[in-house]
Parts: C-alpha cells; structure tokens; sequence
C-alpha cells in the first residue's frame, strides 16, 4: 500500500515493465492490478504512437499523460512500447527520428518534470531485447517482471477457466489437454476452447466433446505453422 512506502521512507515503482512472449496475459495483468486499485486504466499501444508527421507522436504522449492525471488515480498502460522505445540507432529518415521523438517526450514525461500525482505506469513488450536501455534506467521502468508461457498446471487451469460456462462431454480430460499443449499461451488455450466449441457447432452438437479439443488444438498448430512459413518467405 502507499501508506507503507510512506513510513518506510522510499518511492513506490514508477513504472512497470511487463515482458514475455505474445499472448501471455500481459495486459490482463495491467487490467487486474488497475481493478484491484481502484484506478482508471487507459491503454494506448506503442505502434499508434507512431506517426509520421513531425510532432504528432510526442504531442500524443503529452495528451495521455495529461489525461491519466485528469483521472487519478490511473493506470496508464503501454502496450507494444518496443514500437517507441527501440533501441536508438544512427538512421537519419524523418519517420526514425520522429519516433526519436516520441521515446524522448516519454522519458520526459515519466522523468516527471511535472509531479505525475497518482499516475502509474505499465508497459508491455513481446520484444525485450529491442528496448532502449534508457527506458529501463531507475526512476523510469524500475520493475522488470517477466510473463512466461504457463507451465502444465497453469494450463489446466485456464482450460478449467475458459470452459466453465461450456457445455461440456464427460469425457473430458483436463491433464491430458494440459499435458498435450506444452507450448501453448493463455491466448492459444483460449483458442482452442473456442475453436472445439465450433467444432460440436459444426457437427450440429451442444455438447463438447474430448475429441473437439484434439481437433481444435491441430488446426491451432497447423495455422501457427502457416504463419510462421509466411514469416519466413515473407
């Protein structure tokens, strides 16, 4: 609680950088913590920060800051912050250096010219390797908090979670679907009760059965593989 950070005499974090592969629930996170506190949450992505007209994307971080501390307590929450916060390199285009820009406008604003008041930062990016190690000096990104995929019974229990309202076979077996999904997200097990939901649909059914979880989790696979082809030849 602040009230803690208060007696013991220290600053809370100012910023909280949340990385990991897609589709881990990193902006779950940032939405749980706004809800546990209380706070408005506003979520803007790094990549619509990203503009090519000289000023835009700075005036935008401007904007948001001004705008979270209209509604604090806040959360504020970045996602994709790699789009803006790169690391910097020695390309003269105008688009490069306006993004340039908005990164330096937004170690402003989180260096607090201004006191930012009850406004917290959350930031997430898939790609912690491209960052800027600027962002992550003390006093901005402070906390660095990895979001792995789920190990197997953390996959089971998200299958528990996205099929609680499902109509559901008897047949069903919930280790041996954690088991078979080794390297599924959060996202891809969401996926896969959908997609086997679609499945009893298609083959006029109400109930869900085991085989429609196999099923659903090969055609998942097989489009994960198609995407990652197209990457290739891209």
């Amino acid at each position: 609680s602040p009230e803690m950070f208060e007696e013991v005499g220290i600053d809370p974090p100012s910023g909280v950088l949340l990385h990991g592969p897609p589709g881990t629930g990193k902006t779950m996170l940032a939405k749980a913590v706004a809800n546990q506190t209380d706070a408005t949450f506003i979520k803007m992505a790094g990549s619509e920060l990203v503009h090519k007209f000289i000023g835009e994307g700075a005036k935008l971080v401007r904007d948001l800051f001004e705008l979270a501390r209209q509604h604090e307590p806040s959360v504020l929450f970045i996602d994709e912050i790699d789009a803006i916060a790169a690391k910097r390199t020695d390309s003269k285009t105008s688009g490069d250096a306006e993004v340039q820009r908005t990164m330096m406008q937004l170690l402003s604003e989180m260096d607090g010219f201004e006191d930012r008041g009850e406004v917290r930062i959350i930031a997430a990016t898939n790609r912690f390797d491209m960052l800027d190690r600027a962002i992550l000096r003390p006093g901005r990104f402070d906390r660095l908090i990895e979001v792995p995929k789920p190990d197997v019974e953390g996959r089971e229990q998200i299958f528990r979670i996205h099929t609680r309202d499902m109509n559901l076979d008897d047949d069903l077996d919930f280790t041996e679907l954690a088991d078979m999904t080794g390297e599924a997200s959060g996202a891809d097990v969401k996926a896969v009760c959908t997609e086997a939901g679609m499945f009893a649909i298609r083959d006029d059914r109400t109930e869900i059965h085991m085989q429609d979880f196999l099923d659903a989790w090969e055609k998942i696979q097989a489009e994960d593989d198609d995407e990652n082809v197209s990457r290739t030849f891209a």
